[in-house]
């Protein structure tokens, strides 16, 4: 039995490398985003409770959850990470070596 895999329009977009690119980055910020909220909910924080923690307000807060914000660092994450009482982990793994792709600015 040969079972192919059904192509999907989003896999037929991948397959572009600037768009690829560009989404990576999104999904991205976006998984980053999920991960702060997730990680403040757990913690029983309300977002006007992590944003006097950090020192900013709760608008910011919001915005580092919206998937919009550009401007993670990892200074951010680690204060988040410590107002959460959590730890900040950063990883690099190896890409497949026809996934690979070059630096772009998306």
């Amino acid at each position: 039995m040969d079972k192919k895999k059904v192509m999907t329009y989003l896999d037929e977009l991948l397959q572009d490398e600037k768009f690829r690119i560009r989404f990576e980055a999104e999904y991205q910020k976006l998984l980053i985003s999920e991960k702060i909220a997730k990680l403040r909910k757990e913690s029983n924080l309300s977002q006007e409770k992590l944003a006097k923690r950090i020192h900013t307000t709760k608008s910011a807060i919001s915005r580092y959850e919206s998937g919009a914000y550009k401007g993670y660092t990892v200074t951010l994450l680690n204060k988040i990470a410590q107002a959460c009482n959590a730890k900040l982990e950063i990883t690099f793994k190896q890409q497949p070596a026809k996934v690979k792709t070059r630096l772009a600015s998306a």
